[in-house]
This record gives C-alpha cells, sequence and structure tokens, in this order.
C-alpha cells in the first residue's frame, strides 16, 4: 500500500499546485496567477479595464496590443485599452494596412482655382464646380466639412454592444469563440462561454455534459467522484466503484496536476505563440496586404 502524501489529494485551489517539502504539503499559484492558492488563484485580467489604459487583456495577461495591429509607416497609440492607428508625418492611407509617401507639392496653380489651398479642412475632399468650391468628407468618414470625422476612435464612442474596429463600430464577438460556445459583448469586448448544458474550453470547443447517473438502487451507490478526487482541469469516471481521473480534452499532465499546453509563450517553440492556450502560428492575420510574416522568439 502507497504511503499517503500531503498532496494527494491536493488541498490547493484552482490554478494552483502542491510541492511536498519535509513531509508537509505548500500550495503555490501557478505561473502569471495571483491570489490565494488555497482557494484559488485567478489570471492577472479578464477584462481590458483590468489593466491600465495603455495595455489591453490579451490572453489574460495585460499587454501592449499595439504590436502587429498597424500598417507600414503607421504609429500605434492606445487610448483606453484599444489600439489606434495613424500614418506617420508625410504619409497618407489607410493606416491599418499600408501609408504611402504623399506626393510633392504641386506646382502653384493657376490663380482663381477655388481649392487651392483647399478650404474644406481634414479629412475631406474638394471639388472645383463652376468656380465654386465644393467640400465634401473622404469615404468612411462622417460629419460634414471641415468637421469630417472617423466613426469611432475608442470604442467608448460606440454602443455598449459594439467595439472601435479600424475605425468602425463593429460587432466584436464574429471569429472569438470556440465551437458550441456563445459570445456576449460586455462593456465592448467580447466574452466567451460554453452554452447551456456544455462545458469545455469556449474559446475552442464546448463539448455536451455528460448525461446525469441513473437513480442508483439499494445497496446505497457511494459514487466515488463525488467529491472529485481528480483536482482541476480533469475528469472523474467510477470504473467499478473506484475512481479513474483523466485530464479534460486539450489539457495534459496527469491528475491532478492536468494544465492547457500552455499558459505563456515561452512554453512553446521560438516560431510558435501560446494562444488561446495552444501553441500556434502567430502570423494568420497579423500583417498587412503584401507583407510577410516571421515569427521572431514567439513574436
Amino acid at each position: 500500500m502507497e504511503r499517503p502524501t500531503p498532496c494527494i489529494p491536493s488541498p490547493c485551489g484552482a490554478n494552483a499546485v502542491c510541492k511536498e517539502q519535509n513531509g508537509a504539503g505548500s500550495c503555490t499559484c501557478l505561473q502569471d496567477y495571483l491570489g490565494n492558492p488555497y482557494e484559488g488563484c485567478r489570471p492577472e485580467c479578464v477584462l481590458n479595464t483590468d489593466c491600465a489604459s495603455n495595455r489591453a487583456c490579451i490572453r489574460n495577461k495585460c499587454q501592449d496590443p499595439c504590436p502587429g495591429t498597424c500598417g507600414q509607416n503607421a504609429d500605434c497609440q492606445v487610448v483606453n485599452h484599444l489600439p489606434s492607428c495613424t500614418c506617420i508625418p508625410g504619409y497618407t492611407g489607410d493606416p491599418f494596412q499600408y501609408c504611402n509617401l504623399l506626393p510633392r507639392e504641386p506646382p502653384p496653380s493657376e490663380p482663381g482655382d477655388p481649392c487651392n489651398p483647399s478650404p474644406c479642412g481634414p479629412n475631406s475632399q474638394c471639388r472645383q464646380v463652376n468656380g465654386q468650391a465644393v467640400c465634401s468628407c473622404l469615404p468612411t468618414y462622417i460629419g460634414s466639412p471641415p468637421g469630417c470625422r472617423p466613426e469611432c476612435v475608442v470604442s467608448s464612442e460606440c454602443l455598449q454592444n459594439r467595439a472601435c474596429v479600424n475605425q468602425k463600430c463593429a460587432d466584436p464577438c464574429p471569429g472569438t469563440c470556440g465551437l458550441n460556445a456563445r459570445c456576449e459583448v460586455i462593456n465592448h469586448s467580447p466574452i466567451c462561454s460554453c452554452q447551456a448544458d456544455f462545458t469545455g474550453d469556449p474559446f475552442t470547443r464546448c463539448f455536451p455534459n455528460p448525461p446525469p447517473q441513473p437513480t442508483p438502487t439499494p445497496p446505497i451507490y457511494v459514487n466515488p467522484c463525488v467529491p472529485s478526487p481528480c483536482g482541476a482541469n480533469a475528469q472523474c469516471r467510477d470504473i467499478g466503484g473506484s475512481p479513474s481521473c483523466s485530464c479534460l480534452a486539450n489539457y495534459i499532465g496527469s491528475p491532478p496536476n492536468c494544465r492547457p499546453e500552455c499558459v505563456i509563450s515561452s512554453e512553446c517553440g521560438s516560431n510558435l505563440a501560446c494562444l488561446r492556450e495552444k501553441c500556434r502560428d502567430p502570423c494568420p492575420g497579423s500583417c498587412g496586404a503584401g507583407a510577410q510574416c516571421n515569427v521572431i522568439n514567439h513574436t
């Protein structure tokens, strides 16, 4: 018979590990998690508002949302947790794709051109109609000259269930959550959760809950899985009256120490990054048109 250890079953809360030292168990939070390890550790953030205004909540970490967001020859500034792209001085175009060098100043126009200099203001265009200047806003800009502006710069300018994406108020949910998961926009941020009667990782895939156990008949059946001895991120099955523990799908290790494939990118190969707790290629969707993506040290 094996000698009992202070770490089996684990006295630790969620996202914590137990280490035995001199016959006593000691709980510590997993790397990048905070809180009381005996009650449960939490990630650094869940919503953008958990971070400083110049940081965003990315994979439960307060990080700079700028890298990979703006196009070539564009600067990125973080405004209220969201990246805002603008072309650098001397360049013009779509800052989310590519900014082109401004053309050289044209020679002085002939006297009588009402559009030179333009009276229309920024983000507008001027047309000469019958010797008069006619001003209008550039495409995708709203308002009227000289007050043309983008639909939004920060998400707070949109409805609560919309976010500012490429200076447009849009639904941030599409492509965010996994299979059988629902997405709800709370304070401009997409929040994923499994549908009713489903469980799993809502960012990857949710599975149907196992059917309820049939009502036991005398003699009274004692379910060895209640309470579960398997620890966090594990499932328990009754095999011949004894508990059989195994890690949930997409988790590795062995109970009671099941964990995701990764929590931070340094747990992956240098050409991969930790995305939704999986080591993946971070390039798809990161660069603009005509750009090449290389992964260097996970980024």
